[in-house]
Order: C-alpha cells, then structure tokens, then sequence
C-alpha cells in the first residue's frame, strides 16, 4: 500500500482533511491546513493557500505529538515507532547527525519540485531538536 493510500485510510478514520485542520487548530496551530485527499493536495500551486503549513509550525505540532499530552502513551510509541522507521530522508538528515542520535522523520514530495521533511532528533532517545525542512521548484531529489 503506497504513503498516498494510507494517508486517505487515516484521513477517513477522523473524518476527513477538514477534521485534521481542526484537531491542529485545537492544538494551537493556526497556520497548517489540508483541504483535499491524497494524491491532489500534492499540488504545490504557488499562491494557493490549500494544503499549507510552515516549517515552524509543523516542528512544534511534531514536539507537541511526540512529548506532550496531546495523544495517548500507546498512540505516541506508535507514532514515532512509525517515524524511526521511515528512511527515506536518510541521505538528506542520518548522514549528518551524530551516530548515537536517534532520529525520527517523515518526508514527501509534491508536484513542481516540491519537497518536505519534518525529524525529531536527539541523544538518548530524546527528541531533543525538531528540524523542518520545506522547499519547492527545486531540481534535486530525495
């Protein structure tokens, strides 16, 4: 099952992209929103304020997700369960950390060049840094 088919199966499960807006919104983040289902959020139409967020705030939901009291004790080991075991931003941020960091990461693109990563990071297992990285119009790859 690809990322795009598993984003939609959790989207459903809330209620939608307008619910996940709203559980963000609740949590003090007023900036991210989704508008639409995998795969058309993809987009990246320059000016258009659907399915947006900045770097900034996506780091502070991630600390808030992964150390606060936001989701459960089970549903927090399982999301970052689910983080560590992403590597497809590996190249980009495990070769420059130290070996002994634990990281945590979730990556995406989009139409038009556009590229995301959101990591935890940190000694001891502790998600001590949040790094966010965005961009769009870029030739590079992940």
């Amino acid at each position: 099952m690809s990322d795009n088919t598993d984003a939609n199966l959790l989207l459903r499960t809330i209620g939608g992209p307008k619910e996940l807006t709203a559980f963000l919104h609740n949590m003090g983040d007023h900036v991210t929103r989704l508008d639409r289902w995998e795969p058309e959020l993809n987009e990246a139409i320059r000016s258009d304020a659907r399915d947006t967020t900045m770097p900034a705030e996506m780091a502070t939901t991630l600390r808030k997700l992964l150390t606060g009291e936001l989701l459960t004790l089970d549903s927090r080991q399982q999301l970052r369960g689910w983080t560590e075991a992403d590597k497809v931003a590996g190249p980009l941020l495990r070769s420059a950390r130290p070996a002994a960091w634990f990281i945590a990461d979730k990556s995406g693109a989009g139409e038009r060049g556009s590229r995301g990563t959101i990591a935890a990071l940190g000694p001891d297992g502790k998600p001590s840094r949040i790094v966010g990285i965005y961009t769009t119009g870029s030739q590079a790859t992940m």
